[in-house]
């Protein structure tokens, strides 16, 4: 299901209907008088617009040969033998490696690297694995490790809504009751038949400020 946002903003209300065309007839009319708390208002009635949204699927493919390690050790050697290192360390099967190693990619800079194995699933042992050994000069290292993963997009769709059965009324005058009970004499006035109403199945009125309400497409 898709979720798009709309934006409610202050002295309006979002009311929906279960038959769409009661929501239709009130849009023709255009204008309607309220009584809210023995004063009246004219509010303004208009179709509901969804603004543009996008849609898409994302998949995500989780790798069986690929490992991603980073906050690698600063080393004073080269950089070619970072990787020999890495390449070793992680071929290593008493340390829990993956097997032989095809490709080590290195990059000091961020700390990096991938490491690739020549086996298909050679990346399981790393599932459960968080922290990594790695062993140089002596000393043990504890690297974050996690599976290399490919994200990609598909059926990307932009769109844009018109809800039918819901309107949009703006306008409302404030009064001194609280947020509820106008909502609910709004309520009362749009669903009686001898004001064009009918019933609804939901509203929403923001008195102050404004608020994201969501509709699922």
């Amino acid at each position: 299901t898709t979720k798009i946002p709309f934006k409610l903003n202050q002295n309006q209300a979002l009311l929906t209907f279960e038959d769409e065309e009661v929501a239709q007839r009130l849009i023709k009319m255009g204008k309607h008088t309220l009584n809210l708390d023995r004063k009246t208002t004219d509010v303004k009635v208009t179709p509901f617009t969804l603004g543009m949204g996008v849609k898409f699927e994302l998949h995500v493919t989780i790798s069986g040969k690929k490992i991603n390690v980073s906050e690698v050790p600063e080393l004073s050697i080269p950089d070619d033998w970072v990787r020999d290192k890495l390449e070793l360390n992680f071929y290593k099967s008493e340390h829990g490696g993956g097997g032989e190693v095809e490709n080590v990619k290195y990059d000091k800079k961020s700390r990096t690297a991938v490491i690739t194995f020549l086996r298909p699933g050679a990346t399981d042992g790393f599932a459960r694995c968080t922290k990594y050994p790695f062993y140089v000069n002596g000393r043990c290292y504890r690297l974050p490790v996690s599976p290399s993963t490919d994200v990609h997009l598909e059926k990307l769709q932009l769109f844009s809504g018109i809800s039918k059965k819901t309107i949009l009324l703006k306008g409302i005058t404030e009064t001194e009751d609280d947020e509820e009970s106008v909502q609910d004499m709004i309520e009362i006035h749009f669903q009686k038949p001898s004001n064009g109403g009918g019933e609804t199945e939901r509203i929403k009125y923001v008195s102050k400020g404004a608020t994201w309400v969501c509709f699922e497409e």
